[in-house]
């Protein structure tokens, strides 16, 4: 079966407002969102310097300011989550204590 894998892109700032919910597009595998949407996370976190804030204060700013990509899809194998990857992105990124 040949699955349809949609990533849509929603506002934190906005947190559960659909009207702000934008499409990214259709991709022909799981690999191809995941990657997508990994992008638009990373996005955030590239304008960040490493180092400089502590983990709260990362995770605080993402959960305000960041988007938060996903994907609709029927294939019950594909899974992402952008809070867990911006919490991994986070670690990454907090300055060490």
């Amino acid at each position: 079966m040949k699955y349809k894998y949609i990533v849509y892109v929603d506002d934190n700032f906005h947190f559960q407002d659909e009207t702000e919910r934008y499409r990214v597009g259709e991709f022909d595998s799981c690999d191809e969102a995941i990657t997508v949407c990994k992008k638009i996370v990373d996005e955030y976190f590239e304008r960040l310097e490493k180092g400089k804030s502590s983990f709260k204060e990362l995770w605080d700013g993402y959960m305000l300011y960041g988007e938060d990509p996903f994907i609709s899809t029927s294939d019950p194998e594909c899974k992402f989550s952008a809070w867990a990857y911006a919490k991994e992105r986070c670690m990454e990124f907090a300055k060490q204590e």
